[in-house]
């Protein structure tokens, strides 16, 4: 009985090491993702240490590659040496994910606050023109998020290319795209998207923070469950005189 109870956990060892070669793979590309989706936000987010989640995400899945390949050899060969590494290493990937669910929680509660500390600047520095970043970002934005200005197209009307340009219209990024022929102008309010830029792009950048969070959490339940069998079949191993190898035991099955 108690060798049977040995052999599984082992069985489920190799298994979660298995896992944890999908799982790098997953966390590399959510950290990935982090990191392309704030580029596109990053003249309405200034603060460059909101990435440091992203990275510490991406520096883990790649660590779990390596985490995958010595848990397997280690469970399959039954050496001390390699379980020991092995649990030690997880141990350490898993305080490494509860930082970065802890950084997670705090940006993410000061996405709001630098959101509006930095928008206000980037549409007072729209151009209108392809060639200057921020005017890019702020079309991008109001295209991807279906938003216009600040709080509402009307915010348009504060800015320096708004009273420069004097044509009594907004961005055409600011049009519906059911509407043919629109031109931005604000005697069609109606062509316009209603919604402010602030509370979608805050709202985005939230989200994104979460999918870190909750992944980081996902995983580390996972790898305490890991390291959780390494521990067993390390006891096992030290304590019981008639403990096989799961190769041979395999074999002579």
């Amino acid at each position: 009985m108690g060798q049977c109870g040995v052999i599984s956990s082992k069985t489920v060892l190799v298994f979660l090491n298995l896992f944890f070669w999908a799982a790098a793979g997953i966390l590399c590309y959510i950290g990935a993702y982090v990191f392309i989706t704030y580029d596109d936000y990053d003249h309405f987010f200034e603060d460059i240490y909101t990435f440091i989640p992203a990275m510490v995400i991406i520096a883990v899945g790649t660590l779990l590659f390596v985490i995958g390949f010595i848990g397997c050899c280690a469970t399959i060969r039954e050496s001390r040496c390699g379980l020991v590494t092995f649990s030690a290493v997880l141990l350490l990937v898993f305080a490494t994910e509860v930082v970065v669910v802890v950084l997670g929680y705090i940006y993410r509660a000061k996405v709001e606050a630098v959101v509006n500390h930095s928008i206000q600047k980037v549409y007072n520095e729209y151009k209108g023109t392809n060639t200057d970043a921020p005017s890019r970002a702020i079309d991008y934005v109001q295209r991807q998020l279906h938003c216009c200005g600040i709080h509402n197209y009307s915010d348009w009307m504060n800015t320096h290319w708004f009273i420069e340009s004097k044509n009594n219209s907004v961005p055409v990024s600011c049009c519906k795209p059911i509407i043919s022929n629109c031109t931005g102008t604000l005697m069609r309010p109606g062509d316009l998207y209603p919604e402010g830029c602030e509370f979608l792009v805050v709202k985005k950048l939230k989200d994104i923070m979460l999918y870190v969070i909750l992944a980081a959490l996902t995983f580390a339940a996972i790898q305490m469950l890991g390291l959780l069998c390494a521990c067993v079949v390390l006891c096992r191993r030290g304590h019981d005189p008639d403990y096989e190898l799961l190769v041979s035991t395999g074999i002579d099955a």
